[in-house]
């Protein structure tokens, strides 16, 4: 792995995690992200415990959502498939899109619940409609699983796609047992970081780290891998990551120096506020920008933004910083697309293809 010559923290030390658990997910060998009970980043940072959680939840003053937030691009209607040279992204909602490469219609953290929570009721509830109904989509082939937390990992989504689609999972260490046992039948590989698998059309998905964590509950954080995506393809390479703090860049650099740069980039640009909480977890549309060139992608998708409202910041002010960040290193904004639920992109081929599409792009979303 790329990292394990850094100096590793005691994962023994990570706030809230008793010695004595039990993994109830996964058991395996030592490694140098994995200490026998827990998974942890290398180099990196655990996890905030239940003080800060409460000095966050409440001493900190929240931005106010609007009850609704409609994208003008809802009700998509995707077509079957793209194969070729073509790349297509259309945007569900939140971390959920639907990639159409080489043939495969791919789903990544497919989510369609109103709210993301372990209880129906309460928890954060979706400000639009998801960008295309569930039964208006094309043939599934594909989802990609990237980690556990309820805004990536949805049961009753997870079971519709099984009974209406019988697509393949892929997904880190630790996820399959939480999903087998809901789903049953539900066929899934799993994979430690490094590991890669051949699908059909020419594909290989490869499971890459990323820096977050996991958990279902308040007894098993840490228990699941969780992990970035790339997928070499016929049309080119794509950078899939769900989660992940900026961590120095150090897994943006990794992904560079093993793949050499890539297509497309899907990258989060929301959840970051307050700083001091969400900056070990989850990077900032600045510190994406910054991943986009260090791991020389073409184009990227901004994600994670828009639909459910998890942390302190406006509802647009992803958009604002994004905008700015592309500007002060002088990206043309049609390169780096925050997509709206329903928005679909034809991806260019190359860099230089986009730049006719720069003054349409940027009287879009930014």
């Amino acid at each position: 792995m790329e990292q394990k010559n850094e100096q590793l923290p005691s994962p023994r030390a990570s706030r809230g995690d008793s010695k004595n658990r039990v993994n109830k997910y996964y058991s395996g060998p030592v490694s140098d992200h994995f200490d026998g009970t827990f998974f942890f980043n290398p180099g990196g940072r655990p996890p905030n415990g239940l003080r800060d959680l409460l000095k966050w939840q409440f001493g900190e003053k929240r931005n106010r959502w609007p009850a609704r937030f409609d994208s003008p691009f809802s009700g998509a209607a995707p077509v079957s498939g793209v194969d070729g040279d073509d790349l297509r992204v259309t945007m569900v909602g939140h971390a959920t899109m639907l990639i159409q490469v080489a043939g495969l219609n791919i789903l990544t953290d497919p989510v369609w619940a109103q709210r993301v929570s372990p209880l129906s009721f309460v928890g954060p509830k979706r400000v639009n409609a998801p960008g295309i109904a569930f039964d208006r989509l094309p043939d599934i082939d594909l989802v990609l699983l990237t980690h556990n937390h309820y805004d990536h990992l949805d049961i009753e989504t997870l079971k519709r796609l099984h009974k209406h689609h019988k697509p393949l999972v892929v997904t880190p260490l630790g996820n399959d047992k939480i999903v087998h046992e809901a789903v049953k039948g539900m066929q899934i590989r799993t994979g430690d970081w490094g590991d890669s698998f051949e699908v059909a059309g020419g594909v290989r998905i490869h499971i890459e780290p990323c820096h977050h964590w996991s958990a279902r509950g308040s007894r098993d954080r840490r228990m699941a891998l969780w992990g970035a995506f790339i997928l070499e393809t016929p049309a080119g390479r794509i950078y899939h990551v769900g989660d992940t703090g900026f961590h120095g860049g150090v897994n943006y650099r990794a992904a560079f120096r093993k793949f050499g740069g890539f297509r497309l980039a899907i990258l989060p640009i929301g959840a970051f506020e307050p700083r001091w909480f969400m900056k070990d977890h989850h990077q900032n549309p600045r510190e994406a920008v910054e991943g986009f060139e260090i791991c020389a992608a073409d184009h990227a998708v901004g994600h994670h933004w828009g639909t459910f409202p998890l942390t302190n910041e406006a509802i647009d002010e992803p958009l604002a910083a994004l905008k700015e960040a592309l500007r002060q290193k002088s990206i043309d904004p049609a390169r780096f697309r925050p997509l709206r639920p329903g928005e679909s992109w034809d991806v260019p081929a190359d860099a230089e293809q986009s730049a006719g599409a720069g003054e349409n792009a940027a009287s879009g979303n930014l």
